[in-house]
């Protein structure tokens, strides 16, 4: 009887109906749920989507700055969140501690958010300059080498101009650490061409002339 019952209902798979599939195994497919803005009469307004309650804090881990302290990123007035350090005067240097692990991850949200448009090299040939955006900033330019770190954040953080200009601000896709390993990322590109050899530790550099051809053994 059991196997009667199997092959009379596999013997619908791939038939066309309107009606709903004969389903052994739903799988939560359909389950009672409220989609956003959709009428709801349990709450007194009818809608599904509320207001948050008055004193509701976002859930986020806190973020550790240079001198030991913690801030969380709802602490919207707070210089690591905002890039101010005093009324509109931004924050010269990067309040979290710039270390090899802040350094990766600059360079991979780097590549996953910038590098289309300033490129690898930051010199602003990525790939949209080849589609008709032809005013990409170069990272190099002096203009922007001068820039402060905070106010590098915040062109990542608003756009630039404060949003007015062409770029876009990244707020709602990079978290905030993530926007403060951009820029230390930044700043190591802006390094590797504006750096001094004296600047280079010792165990980096690379033997010139004869003796580097040499071969080993």
């Amino acid at each position: 009887m059991m196997v009667f019952l199997v092959v009379s209902l596999a013997g619908f798979r791939g038939d066309i109906s309107r009606k709903p599939p004969l389903e052994v195994f739903p799988d939560m497919d359909r389950q009672p749920k409220l989609r956003p803005m959709e009428p709801n009469s349990f709450f007194k307004n009818g809608m599904s989507s509320q207001s948050l309650v008055k004193g509701t804090i976002a859930r986020s881990q806190p973020i550790a700055l240079t001198d030991g302290k913690e801030v969380y990123p709802f602490e919207k007035g707070h210089v690591v969140v905002s890039g101010f350090e005093s009324g509109t005067n931004t924050v010269e240097t990067i309040p979290i501690p710039v270390t090899s692990q802040l350094m990766a991850r600059g360079r991979a949200k780097y590549n996953i958010s910038c590098v289309p448009c300033h490129g690898g090299q930051g010199d602003g040939n990525g790939v949209v300059k080849y589609f008709g955006f032809s005013a990409i900033k170069d990272l190099h330019d002096p203009n922007v080498v001068k820039l402060n770190d905070g106010q590098i954040y915040r062109v990542i953080t608003v756009g630039n101009q404060e949003g007015k200009g062409l770029m876009k601000g990244y707020a709602n896709t990079l978290d905030i650490t993530d926007r403060w390993a951009i820029v230390a990322y930044v700043r190591a590109l802006q390094l590797s061409r504006l750096g001094k050899e004296e600047e280079v530790p010792e165990r980096f550099h690379v033997k010139a002339g004869p003796e580097a051809q040499k071969p080993e053994g």
